[in-house]
């Protein structure tokens, strides 16, 4: 019992997969895709900051590697399903938040528990930090949906991932890091040669225009 606990938690994130239920070619765990946001986030934190934004490292970091721990305890749910509906996404929220809260006053020592319910509570939020967390994260999910859209994956669902994921990117349009994502990184993934190639591009370059006559 106790912090024991909370580290043995920590393999077992290796094996919760992401996007259950499908057939994928290559699978991702929880724990791969809170290093990988970690990383991303690092990058867009650095063009924020050489932009002249004041950049908060230990909470972003905080934000960037806790962020998905709660689904130690849920699992991972689709995200065309997590958010379906407000009241949807609300309630899986509410179940996580409670779960989270209760691992927390059960194996963290008590004179941690305001330093850990402050990391494990939701990042996302309109600070800068929460908000790069946001963008890393969707960055993440949309290149694990467009690695098996490369691959030739025949399930429409990783379509339907991309696109969910980059119109989420773009409500962030105005920061420094999602431009230099759509001038300088997404360009470079629409020239890698996949199958669907021309479908691709057109919903890239829709979901982009679409957001910038809003």
């Amino acid at each position: 019992m106790g912090v024991h606990e909370y580290f043995k938690s920590l393999a077992d994130l290796e094996n919760i997969y992401r996007c259950p239920g499908k057939f994928k070619y290559q699978l991702h765990s929880v724990a791969s895709h809170s290093f990988k946001v970690t990383k991303i986030a690092q990058f867009l934190g650095t063009v924020e900051e050489q932009s002249g934004q004041e950049v908060d490292w230990k909470t972003l970091y905080e934000k960037a590697l806790n962020h998905d721990y709660a689904e130690l305890f849920t699992g991972d749910i689709k995200t065309p399903v997590k958010y379906a509906s407000h009241e949807l996404k609300k309630l899986f929220s509410q179940v996580e938040e409670e779960m989270t809260a209760k691992f927390i006053e059960r194996e963290i020592p008590t004179e941690y528990h305001e330093a850990f319910f402050r990391r494990f509570k939701e990042g996302k939020d309109e600070t800068l930090e929460g908000k790069i967390l946001s963008v890393a994260d969707k960055i993440d999910l949309l290149y694990e949906s467009f690695g098996e859209i490369q691959k030739g994956n025949p399930e429409p669902l990783f379509i339907e991932i991309y696109e969910e994921a980059l119109t989420t990117i773009m409500k962030f349009k105005e920061m420094e890091s999602v431009k230099f994502f759509t001038e300088s990184i997404l360009p470079d993934l629409m020239r890698e040669r996949f199958v669907e190639q021309s479908e691709m591009v057109s919903i890239t370059k829709g979901i982009i225009q679409n957001s910038q006559e809003k």
